[in-house]
């Protein structure tokens, strides 16, 4: 495809992302967040090797390769790498070769490092649409340990936002954190779905919030992610448009009004990864 089309960028968001399913099965996350990775940067190296120029390969990452914080402080650009899960190192593991292929071959690189996303078409084995899903079907809403771990939520237009102008303008080699400044204790997020969802289904009032389930937590399940974004707010003037309650509602509407697309990806194959990972 390279050779074909002649591609002068990338954006490589292809990856497995979802921390639960790399406990059970490290190797898919190893063939297709490393090797996937490696095998684009030799693409894009062997193509663009006389002009590599006016090119640019943008790897987007996530702010779960630093780790985990206590409850103070934010991750930077310069915060150490301290993956946790298979997940989260698979993607360490390629944002190390991006920068290699840069420095050492003088790949033309950009990374972004983002919080949380939600909005629409995610897929429900993510926490929000797998609760929305489970609140229509009156199923228990799976909760790790007390609920207490925290994470930054931004909605999915503002990271695309955020994307498109670090590709266009980001500096050669930089990278980028991108975060919504809006942290949220997993329990506190569900109970406040449950209240939306009781008055849009017009259920009584503590109906849904009657469904959360306690279950064994995850294993090395870190406590909290929080993102310092500043950088990319001073050089390229990006800040997130989308306040967190007209965003929440915005994607609780559309599960609803979508719920033809919700039913056909949680058939099949879904249900019997679900009934593994939390009990039928």
């Amino acid at each position: 495809m390279f050779e074909k089309y002649r591609f002068d960028g990338v954006i490589h968001l292809a990856a497995e992302s979802h921390v639960d399913r790399s406990i059970t099965n490290p190797t898919e996350f190893i063939f297709t967040n490393i090797v996937g990775t490696v095998n684009l940067l030799n693409a894009a190296r062997l193509i663009w090797k006389e002009n590599p120029e006016d090119k640019r390969y943008y790897q987007i990452s996530t702010d779960e390769v630093y780790g985990s914080l206590g409850a103070e402080g934010y991750f930077t650009e310069t915060t150490a790498y301290d993956p946790r899960s298979p997940y989260s190192a698979s993607k360490a593991s390629a944002d190390h070769l991006v920068r290699a292929y840069h420095h050492t071959f003088g790949l033309p690189v950009v990374i972004s490092n983002c919080s949380n996303n939600y909005g629409p078409y995610q897929f429900p084995e993510k926490l929000i649409p797998l609760c929305i899903n489970n609140i229509k079907h009156g199923k228990p809403l799976p909760v790790y340990g007390k609920g207490l771990n925290i994470r930054d939520w931004l909605y999915v237009e503002d990271h695309a936002k955020a994307i498109d102008l670090i590709f266009h303008k980001g500096g050669n080699g930089e990278t980028y954190n991108i975060g919504g400044n809006n942290e949220w204790c997993n329990i506190d997020l569900v109970k406040k779905l449950c209240e939306i969802m009781d008055a849009k289904l017009n259920r009584r009032p503590g109906d849904s919030a009657k469904l959360i389930t306690f279950v064994k937590d995850r294993a090395g399940h870190d406590l909290r992610y929080a993102i310092d974004a500043s950088k990319l707010q001073k050089e390229l003037g990006w800040q997130p448009t989308i306040r967190f309650a007209e965003g929440f509602e915005q994607t609780i509407e559309w599960y609803l009004e979508n719920e033809e697309w919700l039913d056909n990806v949680t058939s099949g194959d879904y249900q019997k990864y679900y009934d593994k990972q939390y009990g039928k």
